[in-house]
């Protein structure tokens, strides 16, 4: 019996909202590091005071795309422009339907001439995977598959962040010389612990900050190297639990559902029919309080999330047609969402009472329980947007959302409600307990919310040109 693909598990299920919601995946795991290493408060610490080493090594997929058709291929299935993209660069990379919406975001590497990396979540590189498939290109993909996903526990390579006001000085002291003054999103080979390791000049806490990677091999040598070398510059190592929480204060949204469960487009079905029914799409969760009639309510445009900046007609690509209708309609607008402390205290202390009267509980710091997320944020009752990822900060004291809302609705410091929790007591999903729904008053604020991050590297990826 051949394996049942994803249109027709849809087409078995019915209602793709309902589906999606009530699937039996909790939010994405981290793997192969602790929970924490001290405790997740000052992991969070350190990457605003002192340096944090991020273990990116096993959770996020990674896709070798090569030959003489690799970067026209990689062009033409996504939004980004492709002048000047050089070997020893890199890039936000975002693919849409033909319909324009969002499928997912890597960062795209330009390892060698004709040799391309996509690293992120699974996504946007099967969309890739299914083109180089299914299309007429001169290419080859390689594909390195997440530790969750695999039983030999090894890596093509090893990934590692180290990020804060002090990661230069802990590069340095590794290196035994200053580090090469790289441009945002540029990269070059530096040398330490004997071995080779490419660096990403990078910035994920608002900080100068690389991302290091480099054969599997080398793993041991490069990560002792580095926890040796932040030991007199207060390096702290970031476990699972914290992990998640550092887009809080960046604004990075990492969960744009997949749009490609619905389209008349022939591309989409085929793309459907392409993919298992056990692929990411067909087993990823939606969790919250927005509850749209049909699954393309959850679809998003790249001006919904931060990526319009980078949307570039100078090329051909799936989806150009759509965007050039889109570009000059009224598009959400991300923002922070900063929760009333009291209003979170007054849902917390739920806990303390018996029955299912409680509120969902707030897990801490990440406080997301699905693999994609999706609150309704209202003001004066009418819903006005989304909010799509949420925890505390224990830098800004805070408990923060990152949302995209009506931008005639958006007026910082303006106060507006988030609905917490499911209706009808909650879905079926395990990290689901029976809950009552509340509102918890929020105050619209900047994205990124941190303003060192605002200040430090907000403009270096707009001139960059690779989103924000």
């Amino acid at each position: 019996m051949s394996e049942q693909n994803l249109q027709q598990k849809l087409d078995q299920e019915g209602n793709i909202v309902e589906f999606l919601r009530n699937q039996q995946v909790g939010p994405n795991v981290y793997p192969g590091v602790p929970a924490e290493y001290s405790n997740w408060r000052e992991e969070q610490r350190g990457w605003a005071e002192s340096a944090v080493l991020f273990n990116q090594s096993y959770h996020m997929v990674e896709l070798y795309v090569s030959g003489p058709d690799a970067a026209k291929m990689l062009e033409y299935l996504g939004i980004n422009s492709f002048k000047n993209f050089a070997v020893d660069k890199a890039k936000q990379w975002v693919p849409v339907t033909p319909d324009g919406y969002v499928i997912g975001d890597v960062i795209l590497f330009h390892l060698e001439e004709d040799v391309y990396s996509l690293v992120g979540r699974a996504p946007a590189i099967e969309w890739v995977e299914f083109h180089a498939d299914t299309g007429d290109w001169n290419v080859t993909v390689e594909r390195d598959e997440r530790t969750a996903m695999r039983t030999d526990g090894k890596r093509k390579n090893y990934r590692f962040q180290l990020q804060g006001p002090n990661a230069m000085k802990v590069l340095e002291r590794a290196m035994g010389q200053t580090p090469p003054d790289l441009k945002f999103f540029n990269m070059a080979t530096v040398k330490f612990a004997g071995k080779d390791v490419r660096a990403l000049r990078h910035g994920m806490a608002g900080q100068p900050g690389y991302e290091l990677f480099g054969p599997w091999e080398d793993y041991q040598a490069v990560h002792s190297a580095l926890v040796e070398a932040g030991k007199d510059f207060g390096l702290k190592l970031v476990g699972g639990r914290a992990y998640s929480s550092n887009t809080l204060e960046s604004g990075w949204l990492p969960s744009p559902l997949p749009a490609i469960y619905t389209g008349n487009d022939p591309m989409l079905k085929q793309y459907r029919e392409w993919l298992s029914a056990n692929s990411y799409e067909g087993k990823c969760s939606v969790g919250g309080s927005y509850v749209p009639e049909t699954v393309d309510g959850y679809y998003l445009t790249p001006w919904d999330i931060g990526y319009g900046i980078i949307v570039k007609f100078d090329h051909d690509f799936v989806g150009r047609e759509a965007l050039e209708k889109m570009k000059d309609q009224k598009h959400k607008t991300k923002v922070t969402l900063a929760l009333d402390n009291e209003d979170v205290a007054r849902v917390m202390s739920s806990m303390f009472t018996k029955g299912s009267s409680r509120a969902k509980y707030f897990e801490f710091p990440s406080a997301v329980y699905a693999m994609h997320p999706f609150d309704e944020v209202r003001s004066d009752g009418k819903v006005i947007g989304v909010s799509t990822w949420i925890g505390y900060s224990s830098n800004e004291g805070k408990m923060l959302s990152i949302a995209m809302i009506d931008p005639d609705q958006v007026e910082m410091g303006k106060a507006v409600t988030l609905v917490w929790g499911e209706p009808n007591g909650g879905t079926s999903k395990p990290t689901v307990e029976p809950h009552e729904q509340t509102e918890i008053k929020a105050y619209i604020s900047p994205v990124p919310y941190s303003e060192t991050a605002r200040d430090a590297y907000a403009d270096s990826w707009r001139k960059a040109g690779v989103g924000q």
